[in-house]
């Protein structure tokens, strides 16, 4: 599961990089829940928590079987 997260991180990637900020895998428990930690403009922005559910989080959802939530750290 962990390729296939990364493989849609560097998908969603250049996004954010776009935007001046950047993603970081940290993490994947067994039930499913992938935690990330946004970095540089992503990381203190007021919408950072839309980017990690309206973006990041639907498309794992979309793209890996088993990938229940996503938060972040």
């Amino acid at each position: 599961m962990k390729e296939l997260v990364n493989k849609s991180l560097e998908r969603i990637r250049p996004i954010l990089q776009r935007d001046g900020g950047d993603v970081e895998l940290v993490d994947i428990t067994e039930e499913g829940v992938v935690s990330v930690r946004l970095q540089g403009a992503c990381g203190n922005c007021p919408g950072s928590m839309m980017t990690l559910k309206m973006l990041i989080e639907q498309t794992l959802k979309q793209e890996v079987d088993g990938v229940n939530e996503v938060i972040g750290v």
